[in-house]
């Protein structure tokens, strides 16, 4: 095997022996600055690199790509590029992302940020069938499936968590500054480049063209095979295209267009089908089956898991793709979803690279959103991280990958591409009144829902005028940082971050308390500014209709009430939209709301057991209009044995007619009966 590339090969200035001229070197360059790693640069913390290069020129993120570049002799274009696709050039203070990965090249040292993380938990205990026609499945079933997959972690972390040791050995560097400073970050991912090129047997070329298979090996710490392909063709995407952006910290970093860059193995690549995967031909997939099988429950009892077998999209409609993070890192994630005893999902997405595996085939019901009639009609996705983690960021190869799944998914089922159809956890309502404070909460206020839709094709883009019935809600989500507590310890701040989130309050005055949730807060009390408090919270995306504005104040109808938020004219967070409204037919007074929309108690066979009805403790009173989503027959999936062929399985249809609204955080079901549409 080729020696691998080292920093004490170096001579003191740090430049190596037999280095040829940058100029050279650098061939199709962002930028011809060659700028020497001086002591003093490497010390530069992540919390203040945000000198514009204007001001401290030799000390600018851009000039430490050119630095890193110019050592260990890796295309500087290329190393902006596969920056790009970890951190969006973003320095996130030091703070690691939700697989451990740090700084601008995303380092991974995930034992060191597991061992400094908060609380793993989405603040409730649901059973994530939701079907009231079985047991619930218990909290203690699942932590008992955790706690046997965790004797049987192995105790090494994989290479893709491990990079910034790596980087430290190739280049001398502590761990502590790998993960504090700019600089020595930028340095030990051009450390790693250089050294995954050399275990290659490649030349360290002066055309990024010859770095493909680095790149491709890059997310997994450079060991074995170049595997993250999407994540080569998305890195050389972003080189072809070019980019230009202000990270986080406040400095813009560019990265100029090298339109005639080709990659060669893309084109096969993108031919190359994935075996019994669902997935589009541009991501990279895999199958890796969820169990369907029988097993003796906790009690003694006969039970199967862990997911149902129906024939979907002939059986039922799928309507809604669910977003979910999981809580755990992907390796564990895997062992998990492969237990029968535990629940399941159709897809894990994996952070360091995108990487996607398929578990349940989406003609089958998944056990994911707690609301079995969401399950019964969607899709999960879960995306490697930990909600309450307050810098644990999302990689953008991830959300690449992720959009691109969706995207697919959408057009394979018809299913529209905005914010009542592709909903997070955090947007699916209880089923019952009793389940509500137990509803999960992910992906959480740091998922960047308009960067999201941004990539599906279908930005949050003003429709209609100032003066619009209807917003959408659109924060400037690097600029938007309100306080969040709870994340680390009960009622702790949590470090500032970007956020999707709004807050909400009960009169046009930021003093004014935040709304109350009286599912949550059933003694009238106001929601918090908890991480898992979704109770005066609207989200990038979701639409709303305006009752009322009053300087740089607008209020919603949220949950029954107004809720205010200020929305200034230089700053907006909300924009005007159009949509269809519903409102209580003339002469109701209130109407109910629920959780799911299931057929009235006539249209169930003698052998489904009838499903309630049962209301939620809002309330839609006359004079308040919501935006709606969709409408749809009341439907419930009975599938309760175990049925390998799909044969038992029932869908029982009513007349009863539904429309979804944007009722609070959640989303909601009317009936059709006791609502007019406003257009």
């Amino acid at each position: 095997m080729p020696r691998p590339f080292r920093d004490s090969e170096s001579t003191p200035d740090g430049r190596r022996p037999g280095r040829r001229d940058a100029g050279a070197r650098r061939g199709r360059t962002v930028r011809s600055v060659a700028v020497p790693v001086v002591a003093a640069a490497l010390v530069v913390p992540l919390l203040t690199a945000g000198t514009r290069a204007a001001d401290r020129p030799a000390d600018s993120l851009q000039a430490q790509f050119a630095a890193a570049a110019d050592q260990y002799d890796v295309p500087e274009n290329l190393l902006l590029g596969v920056s790009y696709l970890q951190s969006r050039w973003d320095a996130h203070r030091g703070a690691p992302s939700v697989s451990g990965g740090f700084g601008p090249m995303h380092l991974t040292d995930a034992r060191a940020a597991l061992a400094a993380s908060g609380p793993r938990d989405h603040a409730g205990a649901q059973d994530a069938r939701g079907d009231a026609a079985r047991p619930p499945r218990s909290a203690d079933e699942d932590s008992d499936a955790k706690a046997k997959r965790a004797q049987k972690a192995p105790k090494r972390l994989p290479a893709r968590l491990r990079t910034l040791e790596r980087a430290a050995e190739l280049t001398g560097l502590s761990h502590d500054a790998l993960r504090s400073s700019t600089a020595a970050n930028v340095r030990g991912g051009a450390a790693l480049l250089a050294d995954a090129q050399h275990r290659l047997g490649h030349p360290l070329s002066a055309d990024p063209a010859d770095w493909y298979e680095a790149v491709a090996a890059f997310p997994g710490g450079g060991e074995g095979d170049p595997s993250a392909t999407a994540f080569a063709d998305d890195v050389f995407d972003v080189v072809r295209q070019g980019e230009r952006r202000t990270t986080d910290t406040g400095e813009t970093v560019t990265l100029d267009a090298s339109p005639k860059l080709r990659a060669p193995a893309a084109a096969d690549r993108s031919r190359t089908p994935h075996g019994k995967a669902e997935c589009p031909r541009n991501v990279d997939c895999e199958w890796y089956p969820a169990p369907y099988e029988k097993f003796t429950n906790s009690s003694g009892e006969e039970d199967y898991g862990n997911h149902d077998r129906t024939r979907r999209p002939r059986s039922q409609k799928i309507d809604y793709i669910v977003i979910h993070d999981t809580e755990e890192v992907y390796e564990r994630t895997l062992d998990l979803v492969t237990d029968p005893t535990y629940v399941s999902w159709q897809y894990t997405l994996r952070s360091s690279d995108g990487h996607i595996a398929q578990h349940v085939r989406n003609k089958d019901a998944a056990w994911h959103a707690g609301n079995w009639y969401v399950n019964s009609k969607s899709i999960g996705l879960e995306h490697e991280g930990f909600l309450t983690e307050p810098d644990a960021w999302f990689t953008e190869s991830m959300y690449r990958s992720s959009a691109r799944l969706v995207k697919y998914l959408a057009k394979k089922y018809d299913i529209p591409l905005d914010r009542q159809h592709v909903l997070g956890h955090d947007n699916v309502p209880a089923t019952t009144t009793s389940g509500i404070k137990g509803m999960h909460t992910d992906p959480g206020p740091y998922w960047d829902w308009e960067h999201y839709f941004a990539l599906l094709g279908k930005p949050f883009t003003p429709k209609g005028g100032p003066k619009s019935g209807v917003v959408t809600i659109r924060p400037s989500y690097d600029g938007n940082r309100p306080v969040f507590t709870g994340c680390a310890s009960e009622g702790e701040p949590c470090p500032a971050h970007g956020s999707s989130a709004v807050r909400l309050h009960q009169a046009p005055d930021a003093s004014s308390p935040l709304v109350n949730d009286v599912g949550l807060r059933p003694d009238g009390s106001p929601a918090t500014t908890g991480v898992n408090d979704t109770g005066a919270r609207a989200t990038a995306g979701q639409q709303y209709a305006v009752a009322d504005r009053k300087g740089e104040w607008t209020a919603i109808w949220y949950l029954g009430r107004k809720a205010w938020f200020r929305n200034p004219s230089d700053g907006p967070v909300a924009v005007p939209a159009r949509g269809t409204l519903v409102e209580p037919r003339e002469g109701r007074d209130e109407i109910p709301v629920y959780g799911r929309a299931y057929p009235e108690a006539e249209a169930y066979p003698e052998d489904v057991p009838v499903q309630a009805l049962s209301p939620l403790p809002y309330k839609v009173a006359a004079g308040q209009r919501y935006v709606t989503g969709l409408r749809t027959p009341g439907e419930y999936l009975y599938a309760v044995e175990y049925d390998p062929e799909a044969e038992h399985f029932q869908v029982v249809r009513g007349k009863q007619k539904y429309y979804q609204i944007q009722l609070g955080h959640r989303v909601a079901f009317v009936k059709a009966e006791d609502v007019r549409l406003v257009r």
